[in-house]
Parts: structure tokens; sequence; C-alpha cells
């Protein structure tokens, strides 16, 4: 749909559309956004944010370090 969008050929297509990606875009900002601050609340409410912290940077590692090594995981 977005690939159809991007690639009309009259601008009345594009008019037609962008008030909605807008507003969707805004939305899914709000959201992250929302849940952003909640996350920071949360860690600083905790009673240790450096172990949060650090284990979300260890699991992003693990991650980038797997995507590397091209490891996939087992599907059903």
């Amino acid at each position: 749909m977005v690939v159809n969008v991007l690639a009309a050929t009259s601008w009345e297509h594009l008019i037609i559309w962008l008030p909605a990606a807008i507003v969707g875009v805004g939305l899914i900002a709000g959201v992250f956004i929302l849940l952003g601050r909640a996350f920071a609340q949360t860690v600083r409410e905790s009673g240790h944010p450096r172990w949060i912290v650090g284990g979300l940077v260890a699991l992003l590692g693990v991650i980038v370090l797997l995507t590397f090594l091209g490891v996939d995981l087992p599907r059903e």
C-alpha cells in the first residue's frame, strides 16, 4: 500500500493520502513517546537502574552479534 502511494503518478492520490499519513505517523510517534516516558519512569523508580540499562545493552549486543553471525531461529 505504501509503495503504491509512493509510486502514484497523479498528485491527487498523494494529496488524498497525505493527511492520513501525517495522522498515522503522529499516532505512532505519540505511542512511542508515552511508552518511552513510562519506561524511563520505571527505570528511575527501580532499585537498580544500572542493572536494567546494562541488561538492555547486553540484550541488544547479543541480538547484533547473532544477526552479524547469521544465526537463524528455528521456525515452527
